[in-house]
């Protein structure tokens, strides 16, 4: 038996030290560091060597490496494979954090009985049984999803020897142990070695893992920050349990863009995917209601049409009130400042409340031109035309600025069945044979003038 080893480390950043300290001299956070044993035993690989000759890396001239395009695995979810930017790259590891109960388990249970493969889903927080009811409510008829309920690592790749899967989930992270580290599930040590281990069967046999992990108060993914560092994806899963829709993030992607979005809405059957998430971020009503403006925003390669809902109203308190849902606060506040500098409305005396519908975070400059316009319009109780969107950023001159990708957003309003788009003058359209009417404008008064007179 080697000789054993001591070592402190952080429980909120993973700083190591050699002695037990009082406050963690890299986060500046109390009580936070703890004795763990790190047990130095020569670890054997995931699983039993062979006699086989180890390959060892050569290094190759830039020009004599191959560019050829990443072979993917559709997952058979739009939504995950434009996140993941095509779909799962074999030996490819996979993070995916997210608040507890947003629908974590309920999506990647829900991919792997779907998916033509042989799926090995590893679950250390449910058992068969739980999984199976599950199951039932969202695709009974799965015939390639293997359901292991385990904690130790060393058991999870005897059965993976065993059955051979073409991809591995596990949920979560935070529940498995390795004998080699001696300490609890979910400390620092033992998720590093655990995910290293996982690490290696993923890129020694080239099937891609997803893991699932547990995020703290402030909703960082939980254990130390190299997690991920390590993994090839960082995905964020998130929306208001008050909402039944749910936005996949990227964070980071080694293989494809961070910038994409992909939209659910959570049922009783499991998750549907949203492929036209304007239809449900637009309110459906006949009459026309004031404070509510359409803005045309871009996430990723997809362009959205957002509503977004301002109520201008008399301060009773004294000092004006000025709250956001979804917007950034700072930003209003700007807003509100070149509306009263600028164009003569007098907004310091009133409440000033923002809210952009479905429950989505925007933070694009090109909906500052609708954020005006909805503000504007409580206040003159006047309600917007139908069939009219914005997409123009609002410098702090009061000048209307272009945005990038305008072409896109047009196009996207005209196939809604917009009629007329607010976009500034000085940006470049080439479009042609479009039945939606482009309004160029180059100051706010010119967009004033224009919806109320």
């Amino acid at each position: 038996m080697a000789k054993v080893k001591t070592a402190f480390f952080c429980q909120n950043c993973g700083t190591q030290y050699s002695k037990w300290v009082g406050q963690c001299s890299a986060c500046k956070e109390w009580n936070t560091v703890v004795e763990e044993v790190v047990q130095k035993e020569e670890k054997k690989s995931w699983k039993t060597p062979t006699s086989t000759k180890t390959k060892v890396a050569k290094p190759l001239r830039v020009n004599e490496i191959s560019i050829e395009k990443e072979l993917r695995l559709n997952t058979y979810d739009i939504e995950f494979n434009r996140v993941l930017g095509g779909g799962l790259v074999p030996g490819s590891l996979t993070l995916l954090g997210g608040e507890p109960g947003i629908g974590k388990s309920t999506l990647l249970l829900q991919i792997a009985l779907k998916l033509p493969y042989k799926t090995l889903y590893v679950s250390g927080e449910e058992s068969q049984k739980q999984i199976k009811m599950r199951a039932d409510r969202i695709y009974p008829n799965s015939d390639t999803c293997l359901i292991l309920t385990e904690t130790k690592t060393q058991n999870i790749f005897k059965q993976i020897e065993t059955t051979a899967p073409d991809i591995v989930v596990i949920d979560s992270i935070q529940t498995l142990h390795s004998d080699y580290i001696e300490s609890a599930a979910g400390s620092i040590s033992q998720i590093r070695e655990c995910t290293t281990e996982l690490i290696k069967f993923a890129k020694e046999t080239n099937t891609p893992v997803i893991l699932i992990g547990h995020i703290t108060k402030d909703g960082s993914i939980a254990g130390p920050k190299i997690l991920e560092h390590m993994v090839d994806s960082v995905l964020q899963f998130e929306g208001d349990r008050n909402y039944v829709y749910r936005i996949l993030r990227s964070l980071k992607n080694r293989f494809g863009s961070t910038a994409e979005l992909g939209i659910y809405e959570m049922q009783g059957s499991g998750l549907r995917e949203v492929n036209n998430p304007s239809e449900i971020l637009i309110s459906k009503h006949d009459e026309g209601l004031s404070g509510t403006a359409i803005a045309s925003t871009v996430e990723g390669m997809r362009p959205l049409m957002i509503e977004i809902q301002a109520l201008v109203s008399t301060a009773v308190y004294g000092t004006p009130q000025r709250s956001t849902t979804g917007y950034n606060a700072k930003r209003l506040n700007m807003l509100l400042a070149v509306l009263e500098k600028r164009a003569g409305f007098k907004l310091g005396a009133k409440d000033v409340f923002l809210n952009i519908t479905g429950g989505i975070s925007v933070d694009d400059p090109a909906i500052d031109l609708a954020v005006i316009a909805a503000i504007l319009s409580s206040n003159e109780d006047i309600a917007i035309e139908k069939g009219i969107c914005f997409a123009a950023e609002v410098g702090l001159a009061g000048e209307i600025r272009p945005v990038q990708r305008v072409e896109q957003r047009i196009l996207e309003a005209e196939k809604l069945g917009f009629h007329m788009v607010f976009v500034s003058k000085n940006n470049k359209i080439s479009l042609k044979n479009t039945q939606i009417k482009i309004q160029l404008v180059s100051k706010i008064e010119d967009v004033a003038g224009f919806l109320f007179g």
